[in-house]
């Protein structure tokens, strides 16, 4: 998924994740609720929450993020995708007025990497329902998440390819250099809060650590931290 902002040439690929790195809050979890509740009231209320009670169990007893990924895209089987669209403009919107969404200091980052001429890339086990609307407001000019499969305009619960976290990460930078040829990886940016971007941020020469996540840094020599 690529989003066009300006055909100036690129000079630089910075790489940023988007959960707890550039917004505060755990996109699909919260969307999840937004969507579900909105629509169907008590009864989508209850098949959220069942939904993330299942996967935070899951989580518990230790399976990989992958896996809670795609147990998580299972929830919107039979879904109508631009119904799910148009609810993730709405939760883009609505969050975004609360004015406490993104977390200042990456998003000021990456508004001075775009006025620069760098490409931003949003990196994320989340999908384009929630990701274009925030690749739009900040300028981000490709986007690389999960892709859920939809059939005959519908959800079919399941996911298209790898995800992407952690070696699904590292797997979108390699791929946006090769389609920048011009481009060094030594010289490109990448932002991330969690052990699961480490992926991303080992292939980049600026890695830059978006809170106090001391596991992280220390992974991570050289790397830039910033407060969240």
């Amino acid at each position: 998924m690529s989003v066009t902002h300006s055909k100036s040439p690129v000079t630089q690929l910075v790489f940023a994740d988007v959960d707890e790195t550039l917004i505060r809050p755990k996109s699909v979890l919260d969307f999840l609720e937004f969507y579900f509740a909105g629509r169907y009231g008590a009864e989508g209320a209850r098949h959220a929450r069942q939904t993330l009670d299942e996967l935070a169990a899951m989580m518990e007893a230790g399976a990989t993020r992958n896996d809670g990924n795609r147990f998580y895209y299972r929830a919107w089987r039979g879904q109508p995708a631009a119904d799910v669209n148009a609810w993730g403009a709405r939760w883009f919107a609505e969050r975004r007025a609360g004015g406490d969404f993104y977390v200042p200091a990456t998003r000021a980052a990456l508004r001075r990497h775009v006025a620069e001429g760098a490409a931003v890339v949003l990196v994320s086990g989340s999908f384009s329902a929630l990701l274009d609307p925030i690749a739009v407001d900040i300028g981000a000019r490709h986007v690389r998440g999960t892709r859920p499969e939809i059939r005959d305009g519908l959800h079919t619960g399941a996911v298209i390819g790898t995800s992407v976290i952690g070696e699904g990460k590292r797997a979108v930078v390699r791929g946006l250099l090769r389609d920048y040829p011009h481009i060094r990886a030594a010289d490109c940016y990448g932002y991330g809060d969690h052990v699961s971007d480490l992926p991303m941020l080992t292939e980049v020469g600026h890695p830059v650590v978006v809170g106090n996540n001391l596991r992280l840094l220390s992974a991570v020599p050289g790397a830039v931290m910033l407060q969240r």
